[in-house]
């Protein structure tokens, strides 16, 4: 175990974590918007992710992007993949939930039915865009066999920089964006369910469907509301990943899904501020156990830091529902 190297650059391994921990907590966002309301757990909104991930490609790609673009094209090509990945993940979320699930809810299948359904969508989703990813290898013809499921990389729109130093931590200009980007996002998701008539009609629905109905609240609206909120935050992920890894694939959601929904679970699920909790903490941890062990222990400790602190806070970190939450 090098502990050495964890204490002796601690401030920068928690800078890592915490930047990486913000991208699981916008994906954690769709699992916990649609557990607290439905009680369904979404396995699809991984590959939900994983589409954002390719609209933002598409766009760039489109568009000619070259690497390190001037500073005003760049910050015009981050918009234009931010709207392309919010319509593409959001448009995919809530064709997931009016083509698979609203006929299980009208046929009220039972919890383990829905459970299927995801995890056969996630599945359907990605040997789709495994079919259906251009050959980088041989050329912009369609892979029909899936040839082309290796990682594809991206243009550097933002070259990475270090802005400033705090000791011997330094602070890089994409660290800075994702995380900002990641809060506001939050921040805005968190006003908008706690502020609004709409979230208000969502807080209703996830803490009583029935008495909801009867005030007046459309509970088909609410499901298609939290459906695309969950998917525009999963675009806004994409675009980060993007920005800071540079890369996708047609199974990139898998992991990182089970991680968004581990942080979830960690910060309480179904609690909007605990899936940013859970996010962060799992990325620091993450970082810490990849730097005191190796870098393939890394998902190992994600799980097993998810285990340890359910013995102990079976509700999660936070544990509070979306249904109690205060205005």
């Amino acid at each position: 175990m090098n502990f050495d190297e964890l204490f002796g650059h601690l401030g920068q391994h928690t800078v890592d974590g915490l930047s990486k921990g913000a991208i699981y907590a916008l994906i954690a966002l769709g699992y916990t918007l649609v557990y607290g309301v439905l009680r369904l757990i979404n396995f699809a909104h991984s590959e939900v992710f994983m589409v954002g991930t390719f609209a933002v490609l598409g766009v760039w790609t489109a568009f000619g992007v070259e690497n390190n673009p001037p500073a005003g094209q760049a910050i015009l090509f981050l918009v234009l993949g931010l709207i392309a990945a919010a319509v593409a993940s959001g448009g995919t979320a809530l064709a997931i939930e009016r083509i698979a699930y609203r006929p299980l809810r009208r046929k009220n299948a039972p919890p383990l039915i829905f459970l299927i359904t995801a995890i056969g969508l996630s599945l359907v989703l990605v040997e789709v865009f495994g079919l259906l990813l251009p050959d980088v290898a041989g050329g912009a013809l369609p892979s029909l066999f899936g040839r082309a499921r290796q990682i594809v990389g991206m243009p550097t729109i933002i070259k990475q920089e270090t802005l400033f130093q705090i000791g011997g931590t330094s602070i890089t200009n994409i660290q800075v964006i994702v995380f900002v980007s990641a809060v506001v996002m939050m921040a805005m998701l968190d006003w908008f369910i706690n502020r609004t008539r709409y979230g208000r009609g969502v807080r209703a629905v996830a803490q009583n469907p029935e008495t909801a109905a009867l005030m007046g609240v459309n509970q088909e609206r609410v499901i298609m509301l939290i459906f695309v909120l969950g998917g525009i935050m999963a675009g806004a992920a994409a675009l980060l990943w993007s920005m800071r890894f540079g890369f996708t694939q047609n199974s990139i959601g898998f992991v990182l899904g089970l991680k968004a929904f581990t942080a979830a679970v960690l910060g309480g699920i179904g609690n909007l501020r605990g899936a940013l909790v859970g996010g962060l903490f799992l990325g620091v941890v993450e970082v810490y156990g990849a730097t005191l062990f190796a870098s393939n222990w890394e998902d190992v400790i994600a799980f097993i830091v998810l285990i340890v602190v359910l013995m102990f806070r079976p509700t999660g970190l936070l544990g509070e529902s979306l249904g109690r939450a205060r205005a």
